[in-house]
């Protein structure tokens, strides 16, 4: 009987890659690879890769000068894999500069997998970075029930990929090409069999995924608030999210799904990057400030326990003291209950990248410190809000201590909650008595809700923020 091969695979940036470097894992389990925590071991090591960010692509350089070394020491015939968008940005300049890599994969190209081993194993050092015709996800094979629940009762479900927005300092467009929708009963197909198998929270993704406008059931053109609804309908599913989304493609069906859909839960990631009409301009964002306040009071109108959190650049070439003014101002209205706040970071091939206004970087250094101040602030003020406050929270994975899980609340605040009546993939009521800066603790109360209906989210929510 053949030896399982080990393959570990590591996975850089987005909740995209992950879902990707899940679906790489179950396409290789059909070659006979079992998945390993521990790069040593491994026969075939994936760098799933992030090109958003300057640091992200030379952290995988990094790596890759890592494995070189440890192969070398270790005298292993381990093959080296680069995928993402790294790779898809990339690949000829990997080639390069880390010999030791044997195979370049792009994003587009993970069903691909196993014809590109077998062709590298031959000795040819393989590089897979077209946008082929045929979709990926017709073959990718689903999880084994077994690699379903090793990764806990929350899943990812890819909806869309790609961005025709064309922001001028991402790469985006670039590496994950245009706008593409799954169909919709391919999308329902996916999700029910996760929750046959244990699932019962699925965060659908996209690199823009409210502007999802798939094939639906009916042949019509369904937007994200309709996709949400159909899949509020799968028994046993508990929650819905969805992540990355635009503030251009926030319609009033989206809105009136936070209203309306129970399993939605309340909670929108809704990036902004800036304050400064001026510098969303430049960035070509199509959308100001003004916007982003108007849509926010749509939605705490609609959903008044929603929480907010965003995505910040700061820097952005020919930002002015006014203009990062004007985003502090944004923050200290809008309240997020949690941010990420980013350097600017010139990617080549971008509009922005050649602009000559470049902002220096200990300016750049100055104001992200100041920007981050006020953001952990606002998220400890929301966090403290939540003291003595009762959520359904759904157990994930046990924490440090015996008899302790860890779950999520519905705003993706990590709680711990000591002995709980119930066992991981359960919703169970719980009163926050501690909060601390990288999580809350609770204590459950009598009854485990593992058979409650979808609620609101929380028996008794925070007060809404003023936007």
């Amino acid at each position: 009987m053949q030896k399982p091969r080990k393959l570990y695979v590591k996975s850089f940036g987005c909740q995209m890659n992950v879902y990707d470097s899940q679906r790489m894992a179950d396409t290789l389990a059909r070659e006979g690879y079992v998945e390993t925590q521990e790069p040593a071991d491994a026969d075939l090591v994936i760098l799933n890769t992030c090109h958003i960010r300057e640091k992200a692509a030379e952290k995988v350089y990094s790596e890759l000068g890592r494995l070189r070394k440890a192969k070398q020491e270790a005298g292993s015939d381990t093959m080296i894999a680069v995928a993402g968008c790294v790779a898809q940005a990339e690949g000829a300049e990997i080639m390069r500069r880390a010999p030791v890599v044997d195979l370049v994969v792009g994003p587009q190209s993970y069903h691909r997998l196993p014809e590109l081993l077998a062709e590298a194993k031959t000795g040819k050092r393989m590089v897979d970075t077209d946008f082929p015709v045929d979709d990926k996800f017709d073959h990718l094979p689903a999880p084994s029930r077994a690699a379903t629940r090793s990764r806990g009762p929350a899943a990812f479900v890819t909806v869309q990929e790609g961005c025709d927005k064309f922001c001028t300092f991402c790469v985006v467009p670039y590496t994950r090409g245009a706008e593409m929708s799954r169909p919709v009963a391919k999308i329902v197909d996916e999700a029910t069999r996760l929750v046959d198998q244990g699932v019962r929270e699925i965060t659908l993704i996209g690199q823009n995924v409210n502007a999802f406008h798939g094939t639906g059931e009916d042949g019509a053109t369904w937007g994200l608030a309709r996709l949400l609804e159909r899949l509020a309908r799968i028994e046993g599913l508990a929650r819905l999210r969805y992540t990355t989304s635009h503030p251009r493609d926030m319609d009033d069906a989206l809105i009136a799904a936070h209203r309306d859909l129970p399993q939605l839960m309340p909670y929108l990631h809704l990036p902004v990057q800036s304050g400064s009409d001026r510098i969303l301009a430049a960035m070509n964002r199509k959308h100001g400030r003004e916007d982003f306040f108007a849509i926010v009071a749509k939605m705490r109108a609609a959903r008044p326990d929603l929480a907010l959190s965003s995505d910040f650049i700061v820097g952005f070439p020919g930002e002015t003291d006014a203009d990062f003014a004007d985003t502090m101002d944004l923050v200290h209205q809008a309240r997020f209950a949690s941010a990420y706040s980013f350097k600017y970071s010139p990617r080549p091939g971008t509009p922005a990248a050649d602009h000559a206004a470049q902002v220096p970087e200990e300016l750049k250094a100055e104001r992200l410190a100041l920007l981050q101040k006020e953001l952990e602030a606002s998220k400890a003020a929301f966090d403290a809000a939540c003291r003595g406050r009762t959520f359904d929270i759904l157990l994930e994975k046990p924490g440090r201590q015996p008899g302790q899980l860890i779950g999520r609340s519905p705003y993706l605040q990590s709680v711990v909650v000591n002995n709980p009546p119930a066992p991981i993939g359960d919703i169970i009521t719980v009163t926050i008595t501690d909060v601390g800066p990288n999580s809350l603790a609770g204590r459950c109360d009598a009854r485990a809700a593992s058979d409650i209906a979808p609620s609101r989210g929380s028996a008794a929510q925070p007060a809404p923020l003023e936007a």
